[in-house]
């Protein structure tokens, strides 16, 4: 398995171009929203405006209210500024309300885009990526499109009228010192714009950092049994602790640059505040601006230069969003598992009729693992594949499956070519029961009713028997109902096989793989499998992987496989009698 530091170095070293850009942000996810969008804005920009009622009426109570003494005005000034703060309180509530909740709506609506996309990839996809990797990349990426669609970039738009506004009545109260404050401020936008350019590689590479952590956690969960057999504790904290440094390492440089970032904006606005206060001193002393022009023009200050503090905190949450979604765009551009190759053809009237031609594959290129393999299986027959370990018994499953797809040669079903046919068509008539078999945590019934979660009482309970699955349930106190824990922890390898094969009975295929299907069972339970597989098989074409020779005596074609290729064929009599590869490993199981 890679180490976290090749990974971070293969990840450092591959320069992409970020895909998605703010314009194709705002096509893709803004755009449609538009209206909730402007309902914000107008929202904001009402409470923008109503904030700067403050430093207006803060002039008029100095320079005319309290000189003249008039409690009137007084009062009208403190109604004025009261409902302004009203009118800020109910506006940031709606804002929130309104464009926070459908930013979590829109999460929420992506996961399921992106989930449903990676369902649609192909096995090799699944085969090369850690499944805790990818539960990152569904749930954690695209969180970043609440700073889109929720108030961070409504508070970035309205910020920056707001910043607009105050210039324009800063200008008018005194355009000197108005000029005073862009020195500054045009500084902190140059440091700005250059850290956004340098932190959007370091968020991007925090989601890859993240997701092998993730995915390595996911698997040291799922392997604790292991782990705890071979006293490996220590080395699996070692390992992790390295995944979570490399981790802390992206976070620290990440706010790193947002420290400079704030720390700048606090010491170059600071120094046009301290400016402004010498300047204003000055041209009051002179008597050029009142003292409450001046406090007006220090409050306008304060709603201008707010937003441009606010804007290191939301630029980088924005810059965070984007890189979310490079990653996205990245599963979301792949090319699922029904559009690989020209598949446009419908199987209808499904017979079940199986046949290879000179079909090769290899999982690296160069490396045949099949080479030219042909054989047929005529609807309702059974194939049993026996061979060594690792001869290619379970590739050829895996091609009869569409799980693979053969580099060279045809595999056709009912004479049709199954590389042109929708994957839907084919497997809406498949089953599977594969060796490591699979159980979804829940109880013994939701297993068996996967593939049918619409089937009766009556076919469920049919399935069972058939599966001999009643056998054990029926000691459990709850019977079907039993809970199983994660992937079936709680029961035997036998009990978890037996469920296995009464979902792909309830299923009801017209082709069907078993994978070594009675492989965790004991002498008792494979004789009770064996019963419910002579159900299971019964007018249904069927491949057949075994180490058990006994257990497919009765096969219509046994191929034994040796390199990937067919070294034998024939029935069980006839491969005896031959006294060949079959004969002798049947012969040495029989003495076993």
């Amino acid at each position: 398995m890679r180490s976290y530091q090749q990974t971070i170095s293969k990840n450092s070293n591959t320069k992409k171009k970020p895909k998605v850009t703010m314009g194709k942000a705002f096509k893709t996810i803004i755009w449609p929203r538009r209206k909730l969008i402007f309902i914000g804005l107008v929202l904001i920009v009402i409470s923008r405006i109503a904030s700067l009622i403050l430093p207006w009426q803060s002039k008029v109570l100095l320079d005319e209210v309290i000189p003249s003494k008039d409690l009137s005005k007084l009062y009208n000034v403190l109604w004025f500024v009261g409902i302004a703060l009203l009118l800020q309180a109910i506006t940031s509530f709606l804002l929130t309300r309104i464009l926070s909740v459908q930013a979590q709506y829109v999460i929420s609506e992506l996961r399921a885009q992106v989930q449903k996309k990676v369902l649609s990839l192909p096995i090799s996809f699944f085969d090369n990526t850690k499944s805790g990797a990818l539960v990152s990349r569904i749930m954690s990426d695209v969180e970043g499109v609440r700073n889109l669609i929720g108030t961070g970039l409504v508070q970035l738009v309205g910020g920056t009228i707001t910043a607009v506004i105050s210039v324009v009545l800063l200008v008018r109260i005194n355009a000197w010192m108005t000029l005073f404050v862009f020195l500054p401020v045009a500084i902190f936008g140059v440091v700005a714009l250059k850290a956004f350019k340098y932190i959007r590689p370091i968020f991007r590479n925090r989601g890859k950092i993240n997701a092998d952590v993730k995915g390595r956690l996911t698997e040291t969960l799922a392997g604790v049994r292991v782990i705890k057999g071979f006293n490996a504790e220590e080395q699996e904290n070692k390992t992790f602790e390295k995944g979570v440094d490399l981790l802390f390492q992206n976070v620290k440089k990440s706010l790193t640059i947002t420290a400079i970032m704030s720390s700048s904006s606090t010491f170059l606005l600071g120094l046009a505040s301290l400016g402004i206060m010498g300047i204003g001193g000055y041209f009051m002393i002179k008597g050029d601006i009142t003292t409450g022009e001046f406090l007006s023009f220090t409050l306008y200050l304060g709603l201008m230069i707010a937003p441009i503090i606010q804007m290191s905190n939301i630029g980088s949450q924005l810059t965070e969003a984007l890189a979310g979604l490079d990653r996205t765009e990245e599963l979301m551009n792949m090319t699922p598992e029904d559009e690989l190759g020209n598949r446009t053809l419908e199987l209808n009237n499904f017979k079940g009729n199986l046949a290879f031609s000179n079909v090769s594959f290899a999982y690296e290129e160069g490396k045949n693992v099949i080479h030219n393999v042909s054989f047929e299986a005529s609807a309702g027959s059974v194939i049993a594949l026996v061979g060594s370990s690792g001869s290619g018994k379970s590739t050829i499953a895996g091609l009869s499956a569409t799980f693979l797809n053969p580099q060279s040669g045809t595999i056709t079903i009912d004479g049709q070519d199954l590389a042109k046919l929708k994957l839907s068509s084919f497997r809406k008539h498949l089953g599977v029961v594969l060796q490591d078999e699979f159980l979804f945590e829940g109880t013994i019934r939701d297993n068996i009713l996967f593939p049918r979660p619409e089937a009766t009482e009556e076919q469920l309970l049919r399935a069972v028997r058939a599966g001999y699955v009643n056998e054990f349930t029926d000691r459990f106190e709850k019977g079907l109902d039993t809970l199983i824990g994660e992937r079936g922890v709680k029961l035997s390898g036998g009990q978890r096989q037996r469920i296995a094969i009464a979902r792909a009975i309830l299923a009801d295929p017209k082709i069907i793989i078993l994978d070594e299907a009675t492989s965790n069972l004991d002498t008792e339970s494979e004789a009770l499998i064996q019963k419910s597989l002579a159900t299971l098989v019964k007018d249904r074409t069927t491949i057949v992987i075994a180490h058990r020779l006994s257990t497919i005596k009765k096969a219509d074609q046994i191929l034994v496989i040796e390199s990937g290729s067919i070294a034998e064929q024939g029935t069980h009599e006839e491969l005896i009698s031959k006294e060949g590869r079959y004969f002798d490993l049947y012969t040495y199981q029989a003495k076993i």
